[in-house]
């Protein structure tokens, strides 16, 4: 066998299902761990793949035994590990060669890595990829950022591996340094939103009308054949369906209230903050899984508190229309992190492009990004996605459900935060003029602070400083 046309370093999950991946669509692909034992399994599991495998053990061979100018994908821990790995491995490549970060990486390090190999003459990509095991498999959504010389590099790869939607390729090269890392952070951030209001629907047939984990995994099955198709739906209406092989009863009944996360929600609550953006679904879902993790604490508050909810006499058609509200609302807040930062860093981010990526291979697609895709072409007042006329005037037929449901959920003493949040976000937005001016008076009033008048230009004082 010849020199391999990448390298893979790591094969973990992940790593794994991307290498045989790769050699399914006929790359030439070498291989290798920092447990050298692992190798020898992989080979002897990828079957008739193996012809288009080549196994290492020691990293210096792994490196000579790729065509030039070398690409290396590394899936292994990001920070510290990846540290520590492209210090180990740079002194073997050559000016040219291509190193790619497939991890859940903050884009800063990603930024920092790039700029250190560029320095080198080496290129760093950092690659956000969706879409678990099965889509890294079979095909994810990926995306990329780095140098143009490492997209011409790896172009012809991702696009034979990635997921299709209507034969487009969910894949792209999407800006410089951290472009790819950053959209994956707030890919993961609509993620967290999105399931945050599935689960607040769940509690509130669970817990407010008293259906069946069944009954209720049969409505998002529904749900999932219109325009609230999506990955996550079509996944809740299955897992509902599931019985405990111990006890006979719903899964969902046995499984722990304490949902855990692994960064990438709070990154984007900081970083959406930092650029002036706050996302208070994605904020609010963020909180729900850090409370959710307190069981002890909300034993206890429930004693002392009092646990009680009261019934709910919501429709179907009314969670159904609220949840769309809610998920075109996290989708927005989503693409406005991404404006603020492509701006900040000079990414120009293509986001009709980035909801394309996202309809296949991701754990976000849904039927919606098709809509959000030709918003983004379209007319864009404001360049705000929930003032495009469609969005708008979705927004406008499913707003009202969306108040009847936190309405509804708040009166009877059931948590809704990220629905409470989305609804809190758009009668902010749609209001000319608010409430901030008492702040600013309240600011000016004990730190002098000044005050800009809606009459004239300036800064300005109040007459309690007279």
């Amino acid at each position: 066998m010849g020199k391999a046309q990448i390298g893979v370093y790591g094969l973990g999950t992940m790593g794994s299902a991307l290498a045989l991946n790769m050699a399914e669509q006929g790359f030439d692909v070498a291989v290798t761990n920092r447990e050298a034992g692992w190798v020898a399994p992989f080979l002897a599991e990828a079957g008739a793949l193996t012809q288009k495998l080549q196994g290492f053990e020691a990293l210096e061979a792994f490196v000579a035994a790729l065509k030039t100018p070398r690409v290396i994908l590394f899936m292994i821990p990001s920070g510290a590990p990846m540290d520590a790995m492209l210090e180990t491995v740079a002194p073997l490549l050559a000016e040219g060669d291509t190193v790619i970060d497939g991890g859940n990486a903050n884009f800063h390090d990603t930024r920092r890595r790039a700029a250190a190999l560029e320095a080198q003459g080496l290129h760093f990509v950092g690659m956000g990829v969706s879409g678990g095991e099965a889509g890294a498999r079979h095909g994810p959504s990926m995306m990329v950022g780095g140098s143009p010389h490492s997209w011409a590099q790896l172009e012809p790869v991702l696009t034979a591996i990635a997921a299709r939607y209507e034969g487009d390729a969910c894949v792209d090269h999407l800006g410089s340094d951290g472009a790819g890392h950053f959209v994956k952070t707030v890919h993961n951030g609509i993620e967290y939103a999105d399931m945050q209001a599935i689960a607040e629907v769940y509690g509130l047939e669970r817990n407010g009308a008293g259906r069946s984990p069944k009954e209720i995994g049969a409505m998002f099955t529904r749900w999932n054949e219109g325009p609230l198709r999506s990955y996550l739906v079509e996944i809740t209406g299955r897992a509902l369906g599931y019985d405990d092989v111990i006890t006979g009863g719903p899964i969902v009944d046995v499984i722990r209230d304490a949902a855990g996360q692994k960064g990438t929600g709070r990154w984007s609550v900081v970083e959406a903050v930092r650029l002036g953006q706050s996302a208070n679904m994605i904020e609010a879902a963020v909180g729900a899984r850090s409370w959710s993790s307190e069981l002890s604490v909300r034993a206890v508050a429930q004693e002392v508190l009092g646990g009680d909810r009261g019934a709910l006499g919501l429709t179907e058609a009314q969670l159904s229309e609220a949840f769309l509200a809610a998920r075109i609302l996290s989708y927005a807040q989503g693409f406005r992190i991404l404006s603020a930062a492509s701006e900040e860093y000079d990414w120009q981010l293509d986001f009709a492009r980035i909801a394309e990526i996202w309809r296949a291979g991701c754990i976000i697609r849904s039927a919606l990004l098709d809509d959000i895709s030709e918003a983004f072409r379209g007319e864009l007042p404001g360049g705000q996605l929930i003032l495009a006329p469609a969005m708008a005037a979705r927004l406008g037929q499913t707003i009202p459900a969306l108040r009847a449901v936190v309405a509804g959920a708040v009166t009877q003493g059931h948590a809704v935060p990220a629905m409470a949040a989305a609804l809190s976000w758009y009668d902010t937005m749609r209001q000319g003029c608010g409430t901030a001016n008492i702040i600013q008076a309240q600011r000016d009033f004990f730190g002098r602070h000044g005050f800009e008048r809606r009459d004239r230009p300036g800064k300005h004082h109040g007459p309690w400083w007279d």
